[in-house]
């Protein structure tokens, strides 16, 4: 445990010098873990599908255009409502245009049964000011903090949980993270807490290469917080920022996982560790069923925040809405593509337009 904690500084030092003369590629092939039949093989291979085109820069486009999918779903059947007069049958396309983007059924009636109470007061009768009044209504809704915490006290190091089930990007999302951290000037160690799969440790080592953090991982089938106690001890006598910790993601409905992340996350949080987030990773694609994933994490480990994975990917993106009402937990980062830098903060005024905004 001491020798984690006592390997030089000169590793991450190396690796920023080479960071520039070289452009490997995260997502190269990745090998099955067969030793727990448990898992489901497809898990890797979503992963490599996402992982397999390694792009730089500065990400491409705005949140408009990134999010043309989900827009030209919900713009095409909004068209009807911003040209016609406010009446019955408005209020019922507007419940079904809202349910198709995957909002949910009882956030679409708190948020119709809200502004019909608004249109009523304020005496609107165009379509027009019926939708401008909705988009203010949820830049409202979407109104809190959604601040990544970097605090710890004083002798300890933060440390950010990233919990969520296979193949919805976990892995990945942490190296995105890594990149947009080291990028900012600051010391990052990656711990590899997903000991059941190999390939998860791989292809975190090699987001660690490729941006110059630190990186500890244990032997196969180890203890997975034994691990992430390791790292943070690393952390501490290297000076790192942070740690960012990935864990096991099996099927969400195995207690047994839930019961090892509740272990996970109370070793995390012992000195020289401190929690200090706990970012459940959702894949937008997967809509509506995401929130049965998150009510599970959040039972059993205290998620803090949703890192909401394939944004572009969705023609709904109304899953937004529905985890910050039903699970009172805010979507702090999304993906809007597959480059480093397109894991980007989540902006509630941008994203109501991208969606809601006229043509």
């Amino acid at each position: 445990m001491l020798s984690l904690a006592l390997l030089p500084w000169a590793h991450r030092t190396w690796t920023n010098s080479q960071r520039s003369r070289r452009t490997p590629s995260i997502g190269t092939e990745l090998e099955e873990d067969r030793a727990f039949e448990h898992f489901d093989d497809r898990d890797d291979v979503h992963e490599m599908r996402e992982t397999s085109v390694h792009e730089e820069g500065v990400p491409s486009g705005s949140m408009r255009e990134r999010l043309s999918k989900a827009r030209g779903m919900i713009s095409a059947r909004l068209s009807g409502i911003r040209g016609g007069p406010v009446n019955s049958s408005m209020w019922e396309e507007l419940e079904e245009v809202l349910i198709l983007a995957d909002v949910g059924v009882d956030t679409t009636l708190d948020l119709v049964n809200r502004l019909q109470d608004r249109a009523e007061a304020e005496k609107l009768e165009k379509g027009t000011d019926l939708l401008e009044a909705l988009k203010a209504q949820m830049k409202n809704d979407l109104s809190r903090d959604r601040e990544l915490s970097l605090t710890a006290s004083k002798g300890t190091v933060p440390v950010w949980l990233f919990v969520g089930v296979n193949g919805v990007g976990k892995t990945t999302s942490i190296g995105k993270v890594a990149r947009r951290l080291t990028d900012d000037g600051l010391n990052v160690l990656l711990a590899a807490g997903d000991t059941f799969r190999a390939a998860a440790a791989e292809q975190l080592e090699k987001w660690a290469n490729n941006c110059g953090a630190d990186f500890v991982r244990g032997s196969e089938g180890a203890d997975p917080s034994s691990v992430i106690y390791d790292a943070a001890e690393a952390a501490l006598a290297r000076e790192v920022d942070v740690v960012l910790a990935d864990t096991a993601g099996r099927l969400h409905n195995k207690v047994n996982l839930m019961e090892e992340l509740a272990k996970v996350r109370r070793v995390a949080d012992r000195e020289p560790g401190q929690v200090s987030e706990v970012l459940l990773v959702i894949d937008a694609t997967t809509g509506q069923n995401g929130l049965s994933q998150a009510k599970e994490f959040t039972e059993a480990v205290g998620v803090t925040g949703v890192v909401l994975t394939k944004l572009d990917g969705s023609a709904k993106g109304g899953i937004v809405f529905a985890v910050e009402r039903e699970l009172d937990l805010p979507v702090k980062l999304v993906g809007l593509g597959e480059g480093d830098l397109d894991l980007v903060d989540f902006d509630p005024e941008s994203f109501v337009e991208a969606l809601f905004g006229d043509d």
